[in-house]
């Protein structure tokens, strides 16, 4: 992979501009100066952006293709043709995994970050479940340090809700919250002790930072690694019920209700949850959630065989199970897709459903997937599919991202939805390859992305 590029100034011309913030989509130039938004209009001159002595003269442009990222109309500036392709914010993906510390045979922020970079997102939150946990102050600052050293884009870590996730003790959430943490999270498990995670809620809505759940009662699981159901009988499989969900689910929000919390509930895959989040903002509580693309396209009968690929957690639930998270996104109960990007080893998910790690890979995949599967099905607008995958991220962080106007961070992608081809794991940046998506013909693909106006993808 070579260098990212570093430039001062970009002009994107002829882009459909797609912003849920402003509900702006039109034909744009978007002008990019120093890491900023400068100008959006119909038309930018080129020669308000070039220095080159014969300025004046359009002709002399380097003009430069969405296939052709070595275009420069001088040293210092690049014009990129976007016709025909949507410019939208920068996607932001609230829930990934990168491994490192401690697990660095299966990702690093570095190929973390790059991952991210090739599927168009410019901000991840990685969860806190590495060796040491982020679990303290100090080890948050050591993230974030390296995570400006290390990342094309940007990382806000995720930090623990208990000690070593232990479920005992709760952690220094302020300490972590003054040192950059965007949330807390014992993502992997839930916390099994409903008054510590009271208490954990408590200093969370102090802190201005959301609690984003992940919905599972370990006592439930009782040994399941795959959706409780006849595929699981016939594989003579152990399966995992709705109820290890949705039974925390219902708790989770009872307990936001309590404290006032903003509870974000991570990678929904049951009916259930659905009709209990949109019952739960019907009577005023303050929680968001998300859903992944592998729940809103496969269910439990695309199961082909005992294949580590296709086991992840929450499992792949019933057909029934998936249109109703495919409706909760399009009814907007549902707020968020991510992509829970979990990266194993290749031999760590050859050893079928009973030995290998839950878990698969998103963040290469889940723009093309979402367009794929939702939008051009008619579930989504393209408009929606910023929302989700951008704009309300940004919202629920309550960062000044999402977004696409003058002033603003230049954090953008381009994105050519009339791109068609099949899904090569060879091509990711992510030491991760395991996703049940190889091979799967998609539409739509990231030709572009700019984070803090500099071209962090192509590499």
């Amino acid at each position: 992979m070579s260098e990212q590029k570093v430039l001062s100034d970009i002009l994107i011309k002829n882009g459909r501009l797609i912003d849920a913030a402003s509900e702006t989509d039109c034909i744009a130039d978007i002008l990019i100066k120093n890491g900023k938004v400068e100008k959006i209009q119909k038309k930018v001159s080129a020669e308000k952006i070039g220095n080159a002595e014969n300025s004046e003269n359009t002709e002399n442009l380097l003009r430069v293709t969405c296939e052709n990222s070595n275009g420069y109309v001088d040293s210092n500036v690049m014009v990129i043709d976007a016709e025909g392709r949507f410019v939208m914010p920068g996607l932001i993906d609230l829930h990934v995994h990168f491994r490192d510390p401690g697990f660095t045979y299966k990702e690093t922020i570095h190929t973390g970050a790059l991952a991210a970079a090739h599927g168009g997102v410019t901000t991840v939150c990685p969860m806190p479940n590495t060796k040491p946990v982020i679990d303290n102050p100090e080890i948050v600052k050591e993230t974030v340090d390296r995570s400006k050293k290390e990342a094309c884009i940007n990382v806000l870590p995720v930090g623990a809700v208990t000690i070593g996730q232990m479920g005992k003790e709760v952690t220094d959430i302020k300490g972590m919250a003054d040192n950059g943490i965007c949330a807390i999270s014992e993502d992997g498990k839930s916390v099994m002790n409903s008054n510590v995670y009271r208490q954990a809620m408590k200093i969370a809505k102090e802190c201005d930072i959301p609690v984003m759940a992940h919905c599972e009662d370990i006592n439930l699981v009782a040994g399941g690694v795959m959706n409780a159901d006849n595929n699981a009988d016939k594989l003579g499989l152990k399966g995992i019920s709705n109820a290890v969900e949705d039974i925390i689910v219902a708790r989770d929000i009872l307990l936001a209700k309590e404290t006032g919390v903003k509870l974000h509930l991570c990678h929904c895959s049951t009916k259930d949850s659905v009709r209990m989040v949109k019952e739960a903002k019907e009577d005023g509580v303050n929680v968001t959630a998300e859903v992944c693309p592998h729940h809103f396209i496969l269910s439990t009968d695309d199961i082909p065989e005992n294949n580590g690929n296709y086991k992840m957690n929450p499992p792949l639930r019933s057909k029934e199970d998936v249109q109703a998270l495919k409706e909760g996104l399009r009814d907007g109960i549902m707020e968020v897709i991510s992509t829970d990007h979990a990266p194993h080893s290749e031999e760590e998910k050859s050893r079928g459903f009973e030995k290998s790690p839950f878990g698969i890979v998103g963040l290469e995949t889940s723009a093309a997937l979402t367009y794929t599967e939702l939008v051009l099905t008619g579930y989504l607008t393209p408009m929606q599919m910023v929302e989700k995958m951008s704009y309300n991220p940004a919202k629920i962080l309550g960062i000044d991202k999402g977004r696409i106007h003058e002033g603003s961070v230049a954090d953008i992608v381009i994105f050519n939805p009339d791109a068609e081809y099949e899904i090569d794991v060879n091509e990711f940046a992510s030491m991760g390859k395991n996703t049940p998506f190889a091979g799967k013909k998609v539409k739509g693909k990231v030709e572009y992305t700019i984070c803090g106006g500099k071209v962090v993808y192509p590499f």
